[in-house]
């Protein structure tokens, strides 16, 4: 199924994001993660892909794996970083080989060290140009890209972010998924400026249930999201890894309610190759058309 038939389903489309494990009980662990995850028939998996191929073979192995054993759609995560645009076309004929349906294109981060994105000799510079060549050559691709509700660290302000989006939409993008967020009103927002842009594809937003106060204090450092107070205050009353974790579920729940309630035309869960918080989550939700 494509992407665009996948989201004029009628159908609250669901997708989890998996990553290369690094070592081969990892990969066992990430199996029957997805095999748990899949009680839930989502209707695509997607993986990511390490700067400049670091993880290619993992990658596509698990996607081929999971394409396979489970009978579901999966995603190639694809970056600029350190890639020519013939490396590029070859990742994306490897990926085509492997039974890959859908790609995630990004621009991608700086490589570990560097501050700033600088495109190789021969490579890309923007994640519109991404977009562009994978429609123009491998048009058989469904593609995803990424959008910033709190706004990309990158950028100046929020009018030339949602500019580079516009671009990437107007490359050829069927869908954007958005980057980790804890206040629905940030999506809404987002949402809202995205159709006074002219952006008409769907946008879905994307969830990390929270673990721990830790984890998600690094990851949100990371990537500059904003943690509410009262979440942080809560998280902070026991120092004690089942509270958190059971707040930070607490807390996914009522964010993926409320988007279901107001109309999203599906949710993308970072699970971190885990099933137990996402799991939790979906069997408690109403309203998800599936």
């Amino acid at each position: 199924m494509s992407l665009k038939q996948a989201f004029s389903s009628g159908r609250s489309v669901l997708s989890f994001e998996l990553f290369p494990p690094k070592t081969d009980a990892g990969m066992a662990d990430l199996m029957k993660s997805v095999e748990e995850l899949n009680i839930h028939k989502p209707d695509f998996f997607t993986c990511t892909y390490g700067a400049g191929g670091s993880t290619r073979d993992r990658t596509l192995t698990i996607t081929a794996q999971v394409r396979s054993q489970w009978n579901v759609p999966v995603a190639s995560h694809l970056t600029c970083v350190g890639s020519t645009r013939y490396q590029l076309r070859d990742y994306l004929r490897l990926a085509q080989q492997r039974g890959v349906d859908y790609i995630v294109a990004l621009r991608g981060d700086p490589p570990k060290g560097e501050t700033s994105f600088t495109a190789v000799d021969g490579g890309l510079r923007y994640a519109n140009e991404l977009v562009e060549l994978i429609r123009a050559e491998f048009p058989e691709f469904g593609i995803l890209v990424a959008g910033y509700p709190e706004v990309h660290q990158e950028a100046s302000d929020a009018k030339v972010d949602m500019a580079n989006l516009v671009r990437k939409v107007d490359a050829g993008a069927d869908a954007v998924v958005t980057q980790l967020f804890y206040d629905n009103d940030d999506f809404f927002r987002f949402r809202d400026e995205c159709a006074a842009a002219g952006i008409r594809v769907p946008i879905v937003p994307g969830l990390l249930p929270v673990l721990s106060l830790n984890q998600v204090q690094r990851i949100t450092t990371l990537c500059k999201a904003k943690l509410p107070a009262k979440f942080v205050a809560k998280l902070e009353q026991k120092d004690d890894a089942d509270w958190q974790f059971a707040v930070g579920v607490e807390h996914a729940h009522a964010q993926a309610q409320g988007l279901i309630d107001a109309g999203v035309p599906g949710i993308h869960f970072y699970v971190l190759n885990k099933s137990t918080a996402t799991n939790q989550i979906l069997s408690n939700l109403t309203g998800l058309n599936r």
